[in-house]
């Protein structure tokens, strides 16, 4: 490993750089509310060789999330489920917009295809 692959890390939202005690400390919650939100299934966090649990900037911006959901009242386990939902959400309504700028371009195969109700499918 080069000297340039290790400072590319740094800009790698994925790359699990924190600790679970740093973690925490970032987010001024708890160990336990970490261990919670992963037994909830919303974050996965990657294990270091000693078994230690390391989180990455994405997971941690995941957790504030919670966090912010929880401090307003929300059970731990129905704020991940919100999460969850939320992006699943936010998926959908990007893939729906890609198909939509699909259709609109010029050449489309949206409007040759003979998809339903074209010309094409007409009997």
């Amino acid at each position: 490993m080069t000297a340039d692959d290790s400072f590319d890390r740094l800009d790698d939202e994925d790359y699990p750089a924190y600790t679970m005690g740093r973690a925490a400390e970032l987010l001024g919650t708890t160990q336990s509310f970490l261990r919670a939100i992963g037994e909830a299934r919303l974050i996965t966090p990657l294990r270091s060789a000693g078994g230690h649990r390391r989180y990455s900037r994405y997971q941690l911006r995941i957790a504030a999330r919670a966090r912010e959901l929880v401090d307003q009242g929300t059970p731990v386990e129905a704020a991940c489920r919100i999460i969850i939902l939320e992006d699943q959400l936010e998926e959908a309504q990007r893939v729906n917009a890609e198909y939509r700028a699909a259709a609109k371009s010029p050449g489309s195969t949206a409007d040759s295809a003979g998809g339903p109700g074209s010309p094409a499918n007409a009997s």
